[in-house]
């Protein structure tokens, strides 16, 4: 096993007895860890992924997902920033702890920029769209029409081409016909007229 490798591995170890039962922690898998960071009612997620050479290089950061959209690109821009300049002082160590740990204290001030109306307007704009999209779909309902219904509708369409049914309108009936007239013994009938030829 190499040392990256034992580090991860040690690293696992100690991750999970210090945030377990911690909320904020989360272990996507072996190698991906979430942590969230909480203000009031403003909140971000901060992911770190470690790549095969870390901790010799440094884990890549993620701020790019979905729980995340309504921050501004320059709170993200900054909180990446910050993470990345404490990750540079711990190459060659096990950082992930760290990294998480660094951002504690300057959430409040991170969060500051992030204003309600930023928030709501966006939230705002999503209910909106929503609106619409549940319009379209009263829009798209069609009429259920009993059978009877359907019937009479199809017999005016007939009516209404000069009185013409299209050709093969009453196969159906034709061929019930002849499955009726088949199961007659006809040897030496006709079997359509029923007599002696």
């Amino acid at each position: 096993m190499s040392d990256d490798a034992e580090q991860q591995a040690e690293e696992i170890e100690v991750l999970k007895s210090i945030y377990d039962g911690d909320e904020n922690f989360k272990q996507l898998d072996s190698k991906t860890y979430q942590y969230k960071y909480i203000d009031g009612d403003k909140s971000f997620i901060l992911e770190i992924s470690w790549g095969p050479t870390y901790p010799t290089d440094k884990p890549k950061l993620n701020m790019e997902i979905f729980y995340n959209q309504n921050i501004l690109p320059s709170i993200k821009e900054k909180v990446l920033s910050i993470v990345n300049a404490e990750a540079e002082q711990w190459l060659g160590c096990a950082m992930t702890y760290t990294l998480f740990e660094c951002l504690k204290e300057k959430v409040t001030e991170l969060l500051a920029e992030q204003t309600e109306e930023v928030i709501s307007t966006r939230v705002e704009k999503i209910h909106i769209d929503d609106q619409n999209e549940v319009e379209n779909t009263k829009k798209e309902k069609k009429e259920h029409l009993t059978k009877a219904q359907k019937r009479r509708a199809w017999d005016k369409a007939e009516v209404g081409r000069g009185g013409e049914k299209p050709r093969g309108w009453d196969w159906v009936d034709i061929v019930k016909h002849l499955s009726h007239v088949s199961n007659l013994n006809f040897v030496g009938k006709d079997p359509l007229i029923g007599l002696k030829s």
